[in-house]
């Protein structure tokens, strides 16, 4: 199974392709996105199976406990000279064209974001693979597209590897025990999560973290937080741990992925149209299309 994190590998590649200030082609862009699915299946789908297409949906779970989660990333845009209106408009335009007109299974789970849905699949299929290998069957393996390093505390499961393709390089090397240890004590600063020795408004209010050193740091990681926090910095260590370690995704979140996952699974695959190909200025990619 090749889990693609769409937004994150889409934008990483727009953001390399599109100059600040220029008008954005809704041809170039999908033209953008094609290739990159089918290169991505063309080099892993030997190895890893079938492409799962994992989106965020407009609404998050997060959201709902953690009030400013990701709420300095909507000033930041704002700020930018990059239309991102139109970058997403586009981008979920081509989302619902690769629905209706691709053979991937197309994830998207009201209250989930891409990263839920590629821990919960990630989880799911280590479950399977531990029936398989009662049963003497060969396991499935999983690889995740993303340049995220929040996926790297799912190295925890043998059949998981990530790849970077922005780098085009696997990432690996980093125990996945101490990586979520280190990130629940430093917060997420890109996701509006203050380090656990700072208010939840850190960052929305302009306020400054209170400093971590690393000798700290390489000190904690090692303890457990009991042992060296407050009550109030322990209530910060824990909000950071829900919002940040992927194993305390809801379980009503995780029952759905993995239910719609089953259905589309087990659905019949959309055919590729040639005409979606020839009205979409495609023409190029048509002599390809195997390799989707």
């Amino acid at each position: 199974m090749i889990l693609v994190d769409m937004n994150q590998c889409m934008i990483s590649n727009l953001m390399m392709q599109v100059k600040i200030g220029d008008d954005l082609d809704e041809n170039l862009v999908r033209h953008m996105v094609l290739n990159s699915l089918k290169s991505y299946k063309k080099k892993f789908h030997g190895e890893y199976g079938n492409l799962v297409l994992c989106y965020d949906s407009k609404h998050y779970w997060r959201k709902e406990l953690f009030p400013y989660y990701k709420q300095n990333r909507k000033k930041d845009r704002e700020k930018s000279s990059h239309d991102w209106n139109r970058i997403f408009e586009i981008l979920n335009k081509i989302r619902d064209e690769i629905r209706n007109n691709f053979p991937y299974v197309v994830m998207e789970i009201y209250g989930a974001e891409a990263d839920d849905i590629i821990a919960t699949l990630s989880k799911y299929v280590a479950v399977q693979n531990t029936k398989r290998q009662k049963k003497g069957e060969s396991v499935e393996k999983v690889l995740i597209l993303s340049g995220d390093k929040d996926f790297i505390q799912l190295s925890k499961y043998p059949c998981v590897k990530q790849y970077n393709p922005l780098q085009k390089k696997f990432v690996s090397g980093i125990d996945p025990k101490l990586y979520i240890k280190e990130h629940v004590i430093k917060g997420d600063r890109s996701d509006g999560i203050p380090n656990f020795l700072s208010m939840d408004d850190t960052f929305v209010s302009g306020k400054r973290q209170k400093p971590i050193s690393k000798k700290n740091i390489l000190k904690w990681i090692n303890n457990e937080p009991e042992t060296y926090c407050n009550s109030e910095q322990l209530a910060n260590y824990h909000r950071n741990l829900r919002l940040i370690d992927l194993s305390y995704i809801p379980d009503k979140i995780q029952q759905d992925i993995t239910e719609e996952f089953e259905r589309l699974n087990s659905s019949t695959p959309t055919k590729l149209s040639i005409n979606y190909f020839i009205e979409n200025k495609l023409v190029s990619l048509l002599n390809e299309l195997e390799d989707f």
